[in-house]
C-alpha cells in the first residue's frame, strides 16, 4: 500500500474543487483527485451561463426569483451570501482570463427561465468550458498543487470524530492520502439514472461514504429534472438544450404543434407539463422550436447546440428538435454550514455534492456555477483562517475491503438509490403530493 502525506486533499476537479485550491495558501501542499480525466466534470458541460447581481436595484428580484424557483425551501442566509458575492466572483473570473460576451465593450446579459431580469453572463453556449478550462490553466501554473487523474475515492480516514484524509484507488492499486483537511467537491448523482445530462461516473459516492460515517445529509430527494434534453435512443448521457434557448424565445410544441406551457416557468413546472403532454400525445418526446429566435443569435449564441444538432441530423434554423426531460442537477447532499463545513471535523463539502440550502427544492437556472465558486472561496478562507495541523493517525488502517474497487462502488450506488427513494417516499406520504414525476 502506498501512503501519501499532504496538507489538503480535494476530491473532484470541477469549478468548486479547482477554485477552492486556487484560494488556499501557496505554502500548503494540495492534491486534487479526479475520478476520470480532468475535463470530464459537469462544470465543463454547463452551457447557459452564470448569474450576477446587476446592481442594487436587482437584489430583491434576484433573491425572490431564487426563492420562488426553490419553492421557498431555500436557506435565505446562504442565498444572500451567494448574491452579495456575485460581482466579486465575476471580477475574480475575469482576472483569470475568463471571457464573457460583450456588446460595445460592456458585459452582455441574457435571460433564462424563471428570471425576472436579464442577469446572466455567458460565453456562447459553452460557459462552463470557458470557466473550467481557465481554472485548470491557473492550477497548472501552481507548484503547490498536484492533480491526479483516474483516481477514485473509496472512503475517508476517520479517527476520533475527525477526517484525516482518504482511501482511494489509482491504477487498480489502493492508496491512502493523509491530510490535515479534506474537501469533497465530487459533483452530482446523474450516473445513477438511465437518462441524465451528467457524466456516467458521477454517482454520489461521497454521500454513501457520509452515510456510513454518520455525517449529516440533507434533502436527499431533491432531484432536478431538466425539461429539455435532446431525445435519443443512444446510450450515454443526454445532450442538454440550454435554458437560454427558452429564454431567448424557444417554444415547446406537442405532436399537433400546439403550444402547451409558458416556457419561462421554473424547470420543475415545465418538466411536469412536458411529461403530461407526452402522456396526452402518447409520445416519447415533445418538440422544441427555434422559430422565434433569429438566425444570427442561433449561429452566434447557440453555436455548440447548432453544431451538435447538425450531427444528429437536425437544422435548428429550419426545424424543431425532439426533446425530453432528464435528470440534471442535485439539490440535496452532504449538509454543510455557511462556510461549507460538514458535521465531521476537518471535512468540508462544496458544489453539487453538498447541500447548503441555496437552491431549496429546485435550482434557479445559472445559479450553480455561481454558488459553487462563491462557497469555494469562502471555504478556502475558513481553512486558511483556522488552519491547524492534524494529529498522527493512531489506529492501523484496514484496507482489505477496498481491494476490488467495483464492488465498493456498486455497494455505494445501491445504498444511495435506496436512500433517495426512501426519503422521497417519506416526503411523499408526509406532504400528500398529488403526483410524482421523477
Amino acid at each position: 500500500m502506498s501512503i501519501i502525506n499532504t496538507n489538503i486533499i480535494i476530491v473532484g476537479c470541477g469549478v468548486a474543487g479547482l477554485f477552492t485550491a486556487l484560494n488556499l495558501p501557496k505554502d500548503k501542499q494540495i492534491i486534487i483527485i479526479s475520478k476520470t480525466k480532468k475535463e470530464e466534470s459537469d462544470s465543463f458541460l454547463a452551457q447557459g451561463g452564470i448569474c450576477v447581481l446587476r446592481d442594487e436595484d436587482d437584489y430583491k428580484s434576484f433573491f425572490e426569483d431564487t426563492l420562488k424557483a426553490g419553492h421557498y425551501e431555500n436557506n435565505e442566509k446562504t442565498v444572500e451570501i451567494m448574491i452579495k458575492n456575485s460581482r466579486e466572483m465575476i471580477e475574480d473570473l475575469t482576472s483569470l482570463g475568463v471571457d464573457f460576451e460583450k456588446e460595445n465593450g460592456e458585459l452582455k446579459y441574457t435571460c433564462e427561465g424563471a428570471h425576472s431580469n436579464s442577469r446572466i453572463l455567458f460565453h456562447k453556449d459553452i460557459t462552463g468550458k470557458e470557466i473550467t478550462s481557465k481554472l485548470l490553466s491557473a492550477i497548472s501554473s501552481c507548484d503547490n498543487i498536484s492533480l491526479y487523474e483516474d483516481t477514485t475515492m473509496l472512503d475517508i480516514i476517520s479517527e476520533n470524530g475527525e477526517c484525516k484524509g482518504i482511501i482511494c484507488n489509482q491504477n487498480q492499486k489502493t492508496l491512502s492520502i493523509k491530510a490535515d483537511y479534506t474537501v469533497w467537491a465530487t459533483g452530482g448523482i446523474g450516473g445513477l439514472y438511465q437518462h441524465s445530462t451528467n457524466y456516467k461516473h458521477l454517482t454520489g459516492d461521497a454521500l454513501a461514504i457520509a452515510f456510513n460515517h454518520k455525517i449529516e445529509l440533507m434533502n436527499l430527494d431533491y432531484v432536478q429534472i431538466h425539461p429539455t434534453t435532446f431525445y435519443s435512443k443512444k446510450k450515454g448521457r443526454r445532450f442538454l438544450i440550454s435554458e437560454s434557448v427558452r429564454g431567448e424565445g424557444g417554444i415547446l410544441y406537442g405532436k399537433n404543434k400546439e403550444r402547451f406551457v409558458d416556457e419561462l416557468l421554473p424547470r420543475d413546472i415545465v418538466s411536469k407539463a412536458v411529461y403530461q403532454q407526452m402522456k396526452k400525445d402518447n409520445t416519447d418526446f415533445v418538440w422544441l422550436s427555434f422559430e422565434n429566435i433569429d438566425e444570427f443569435t442561433i449561429m452566434n449564441h447557440f453555436t455548440h447546440i447548432y453544431n451538435q444538432m447538425k450531427l444528429e441530423g437536425y437544422d435548428i434554423v429550419k426545424e424543431p428538435i425532439p426533446v425530453v426531460p432528464a435528470q440534471h442537477y442535485y439539490m440535496g447532499g452532504v449538509a454543510v454550514d455557511t462556510v461549507s463545513k460538514t458535521s465531521m471535523e476537518r471535512l468540508y463539502a462544496v458544489g453539487e455534492t453538498c447541500c447548503n440550502g441555496v437552491h431549496g427544492a429546485n435550482r434557479l437556472a445559472s445559479n450553480s456555477l455561481l454558488e459553487s465558486l462563491v462557497f469555494a472561496k469562502i471555504l478556502a478562507k475558513d481553512i486558511t483562517k483556522n488552519y491547524e495541523n492534524s494529529t498522527e493517525i493512531v489506529n492501523k488502517l484496514d484496507l482489505i475491503k477496498y481491494t476490488i474497487k467495483e464492488e465498493v462502488l456498486n455497494g455505494y450506488n445501491k445504498m444511495l438509490i435506496d436512500l433517495i427513494l426512501k426519503n422521497k417516499d417519506i416526503k411523499h406520504n408526509k406532504e400528500n403530493n398529488n403526483e410524482r414525476y421523477y
